[in-house]
């Protein structure tokens, strides 16, 4: 298991006792202490830019920074201060927020995006050493709670909507998907009457020589799409002489209807309710951006003299 931030802030300065160390090396050597495995080692930020051990370090190396118990003599390297040395001798078991709190500067470094508002996690509402995510962690929690939030609305939404504005809905979002390509007008909902049991099309050329034809289920989280559906979408494919289809649901499908999905001779792709919310976010169908927020990091090259 991965150890949080916190954890790993006496492991962190205990790394610098012997002298000035390389953060680069330490995160290796740190990971080897806790027995990391090669998948936790690999685990990765949704960012893909650093590994989520990596991240925790750095954060850990921040922590212990802002209450003055290590410093940064230059790029990449940190060393103990006096106060960090005093730290180590006085043979702690553990650092946190909580042991970091008796220092002024720390206290400061906590309050400090907030001005005279103190932190009420500082006020004994929530004990600091109870945090484990670090903050970019903390704002990706948050992110994926308000997605998941969004995700539900738009699904709730689209099962309240008519028939006919969810068949619309679909086909634009396999649109903004690039299906279609360059072809103006390419997707288009069918309709209710004389269907052939399919409710839109996707024409991936201007002549329509290749075709994605769309099924759609506005049904409610608890009817799941059977295979008996399913084949009875392969059998609307085969009347249009078509090779592949989309099947979506605002619900779920049945471990039948996957098997079969998946044996059928014609490619037919599955989107469950789930996924379509995701989808619909992703492209900006039926939501769109109201605000943006941006994480920015030193830049270290900036400061090369």
């Amino acid at each position: 298991m991965i150890p949080d931030y916190q954890t790993l802030m006496l492991p962190v300065l205990r790394a610098a006792a012997g002298g000035e160390v390389r953060i680069s090396d330490v995160i290796p050597m740190l990971a080897d202490e806790f027995a990391l495995s090669e998948l936790e080692r690999a685990e990765m930020l949704p960012s893909g830019r650093i590994t989520l051990f990596a991240n925790r370090v750095h954060w850990a190396k921040t922590y212990l920074k802002q209450a003055g118990l290590i410093e940064q003599p230059r790029r990449a390297y940190y060393r103990l201060t006096d106060r960090g040395r005093n730290a180590l001798h006085s043979n702690l078991t553990r650092i946190d927020n909580n042991y970091l709190s008796k220092f002024p500067e720390f206290l400061e470094f906590k309050t400090r995006s907030r001005g005279d508002v103190l932190d009420t996690r500082l006020q004994g509402d929530q004990p600091l050493a109870d945090e484990k995510e670090t903050p970019d962690e903390v704002m990706r929690t948050a992110h994926s709670q308000v997605i998941g939030e969004l995700r539900e609305e738009l699904l709730d939404r689209l099962i309240q909507s008519s028939p006919a504005f969810f068949e619309r809905t679909i086909v634009q979002l396999l649109a903004a998907m690039g299906f279609g390509g360059s072809v103006e007008g390419a997707g288009r909902a069918i309709g209710q009457s004389r269907d052939g049991g399919v409710d839109g099309v996707i024409d991936q050329d201007r002549l329509g020589l290749d075709r994605i034809y769309v099924q759609a289920k506005r049904y409610s989280p608890d009817n799941k799409v059977g295979a008996s559906a399913v084949r009875d979408f392969f059998g609307s494919l085969d009347r249009f002489k078509a090779a592949k289809g989309v099947f979506v649901t605002t619900s779920d499908f049945t471990s039948d209807a996957e098997d079969t999905a998946s044996m059928l001779s014609k490619r037919i792709v599955l989107v469950s309710g789930k996924r379509l919310g995701d989808l619909l976010i992703q492209h900006n169908v039926g939501c769109r951006v109201q605000e943006t927020l941006h994480i920015k990091k030193i830049d270290e090259d900036f400061f090369d003299e």
